[in-house]
């Protein structure tokens, strides 16, 4: 028979909230094991939304290559590892091949449809655009869809981004004619 405050201790116990298993985040460069998981969160966004150009699903191969040409240009093609798992990426890409646009890059931002407004966009952001800075990147260039876009205008927005144009119609999503906005943030020197 158990006593009445070794029966009270016991039931406080149970009533206690558990405490939540810490998971471990971390941004990183991307490895070549990561690119299966990107590929799948990139693909996402092409079959169900029109914030992204591409039509068809992107393969391995194209996520190779790409890593790899940024690997060699010495550009930041991050992770957001939470827990072992990819729950997002970015990379900033060149933006023109014109020697004149050497230290101009594009920005690529994309998260796991879960991890969506949970701030993991905004630390991938804070990463890439330090990276930029210690790279001698002196513009960032953001090209965002004019339709469906709206968490991807305000974080940008949210770094200092300004809006530099609208191009109307410029490309065809699921059979509609979709613009995209041009965003710029340029960087100090040294």
């Amino acid at each position: 028979m158990v006593d009445s405050e070794t029966r009270w201790r016991l039931v406080r116990k149970l009533r206690q909230k558990p405490q939540a298993e810490e998971i471990t985040e971390l941004i990183r460069d991307a490895r070549y094991e990561d690119l299966p998981a990107i590929k799948d969160i990139y693909n996402y966004f092409i079959r169900n939304t029109s914030i992204t150009f591409d039509d068809k699903p992107l393969d391995l191969k194209h996520w190779s290559e790409l890593h790899e040409l940024l690997s060699k240009l010495e550009l930041p093609f991050l992770v957001l590892d939470r827990g072992g798992e990819v729950i997002g990426f970015a990379y900033l890409q060149p933006w023109r091949q014109r020697a004149g646009y050497q230290k101009v890059v594009e920005t690529n931002i994309y998260l796991s449809a879960p991890a969506t407004s949970k701030g993991f966009g905004s630390k991938l952001m804070a990463n890439l655009i330090g990276r930029a800075k210690q790279q001698g990147i002196r513009e960032i260039i953001a090209v965002i869809a004019d339709r469906g876009a709206d968490a991807s205008i305000a974080i940008h927005k949210k770094f200092g981004f300004t809006e530099q144009g609208h191009l109307a119609k410029v490309a065809v999503r699921f059979g509609r004619p979709i613009g995209s906005y041009l965003f710029s943030l340029s960087l100090p020197k040294g």
